[in-house]
Formats: C-alpha cells, structure tokens, sequence
C-alpha cells in the first residue's frame, strides 16, 4: 500500500464517515463494517467525524479501501442522485441471497464487503476472478 499523507487520511477518514453516516448505520454497526478492535466504542467515532483519522491498523486501512470503492462505484453509478447510493445500500439484492448490501456486509464482514464491492465494481470482480488477457 503507498503512504498518504495525514491530510488526505483525515479527509478520506471524513469521506468514509459520511458515507456510513448517509446509510444510516448505527455507532455500533460502524465499529463492525470498520473492523474496529473491540476496544473502540461507538461514543468515539465523533472524533473520526472531526479532526482524527481513523487508527492505523492493517485491518481497518484495508477495510477502509473497500469502502471507498464501494462509495466511488455508488458515485460514479448514480452520478445525478447521491442519495441513491444509500437507497441501494439498503435495497435487497438476488446476488447478495436476497440481502440489502448493508446487511450482508454486517453479517458477513469482510466477506461482505468485498461482495458489495464486486457487485457495484465489474472491474473489481474481474480482477477477483483470476481472468486474464494473455
């Protein structure tokens, strides 16, 4: 992974916030979509709101980078609406077993995640697949 600089680990701490803020999810269900050590409690994440990028673990930075994929492809999907991105998070899909994206990504953790992902990123999912163009 390449370094980034404070600033743009705050804003991209910021940009991941707001995104779980606009799917309406909990404190406690932004600590488990984050991967947060169970040390973390949702009356903190007020900070990550702020002025405080998220910790630096391995895990949450690669949780993180999911996200922002998962927020980029709602973007780039619904470019006229953005709130439809969070009508989408919460809409039940057949390749997510008939589960809103949020839900699967709640239940399955990272498997969910990735999922998600895959489902709004073909280009993602392509790459997971192991295809090649040789």
């Amino acid at each position: 992974m390449t370094a980034i600089s404070p600033e743009q680990n705050l804003q991209r701490t910021q940009k991941v916030m707001k995104a779980l803020d606009d799917w309406g999810l909990s404190g406690e269900q932004i600590l488990a979509v984050l991967d947060f050590p169970e040390t973390e409690r949702s009356r903190h994440l007020v900070k990550y709101r702020k002025d405080t990028p998220f910790p630096d673990d391995e895990k949450v930075a690669q949780r993180v980078v999911f996200l922002l994929g998962i927020i980029d492809a709602l973007r780039t999907t619904y470019p006229r609406n953005l709130q439809m991105g969070a009508r989408w998070m919460a809409s039940p899909h057949v390749r997510l077993n008939n589960r809103c994206p949020l839900q699967a990504m709640l239940e399955d953790g990272e498997t969910g995640v990735v999922a998600v992902l895959s489902e709004l990123d073909c280009a993602y999912a392509w790459e997971l697949s192991g295809s090649n163009i040789n």
